[in-house]
Order: structure tokens, then C-alpha cells, then sequence
């Protein structure tokens, strides 16, 4: 993998988003909004490093007008070098646009 791609290219991020039954998401972003146990926290490219433990409610992947929506209960997301990773112990997709 090149170092763009791990870190993301200008303007996006790189998202995985996990669960322990599989990869539910990996691919470029351009703004993440995850459901943080208080509260929700958005996410955008040069975003500072930041990790959070996640309640339950709706992830949201943005990558321009395309769209994924993911309901997930506990976990947690980390944000380092326009890097998410997005660890879930409950995930289900709820929509793709």
C-alpha cells in the first residue's frame, strides 16, 4: 500500500470500519460522523489524532455525494495522519448511496 493511500490523498481520509464478524468498509472519504458514547463527532481530512469509545447510533461515510450509513453499538474510532479506523462490536449496513 503507498503512503497516499494509507494516509489518504488531499482532501479525504481512509476509512475501515470492522466488526468481528467482518470488513464492513474500506475506501476513501471525505468526512466521517460517528456516534461517540457522548455524543456524535464529525471527522474531516487533517482531522488531529483522536480516538474515542463509541455508543450506539448511525455511522456515516461521506465520499462526495456518495454515501454509507452503518447502525453499530460499541467500539471505538481512531483518527491518526488522515487515517479513521472504525472498530464496531455490533454493525449492520443501513444504506448506500
Amino acid at each position: 500500500m503507498s503512503a497516499e493511500i494509507a494516509s489518504g490523498s488531499a482532501g479525504t481520509l481512509r476509512v475501515t470500519v470492522v466488526s468481528p464478524e467482518r470488513q464492513l468498509f474500506d475506501g476513501e472519504a471525505t468526512a466521517v460522523v460517528a456516534p461517540a458514547y457522548d455524543g456524535e463527532v464529525g471527522i474531516l481530512p487533517r482531522h488531529a489524532p483522536f480516538l474515542t469509545l463509541l455508543g450506539k447510533g448511525n455511522l456515516v461515510v461521506r465520499h462526495g455525494a456518495e454515501t454509507q450509513q452503518f447502525r453499530v453499538a460499541g467500539g471505538f474510532a481512531q483518527v491518526a495522519g488522515n487515517r479513521v479506523r472504525i472498530v464496531v462490536e455490533q454493525a449492520e449496513v443501513t444504506s448506500a448511496t
